[in-house]
């Protein structure tokens, strides 16, 4: 059993944030927003986050500035995931391929091999 609000309270701590950076929290399309006062009020839950099925709404969210946390499950076991806002390099490079029939390649890698799909 897990509390949703100490479990995020500690993955916010785990990135050196806490409730005053949180701007909101609510859907991930945004459609729904509450600030983190009601969200106290009602993520103070336990619920089962191992293995069954997803309890707590696979689309929630805790937004700050230029970063998020975000609901990610597999086979019922659920966590919040942290994310930031990518970053450009300076220096950063155009590219031409985004498919090349490799699988689980980065833009580096197929760009390093060139061409469209199937080649």
């Amino acid at each position: 059993m897990s509390n949703l609000l100490s479990e995020t309270i500690d993955v916010l701590k785990q990135y050196n944030k806490d409730q005053v950076c949180v701007v909101w929290v609510g859907s991930k399309d945004g459609n729904y927003k509450i600030d983190w006062k009601q969200f106290e009020e009602i993520a103070n839950i336990e619920y089962n986050d191992g293995f069954g099925s997803q309890r707590i709404a696979k689309d929630l969210v805790v937004v700050g500035t230029d970063w998020w946390l975000e609901r990610s499950e597999y086979d019922g076991s659920e966590w919040w995931d942290f994310n930031t806002l990518p970053k450009s390099e300076e220096n950063s490079k155009g590219f031409t391929t985004i498919c090349n029939g490799d699988n689980w390649a980065t833009i580096e890698e197929m760009n390093r091999q060139g061409g469209k799909y199937g080649k």
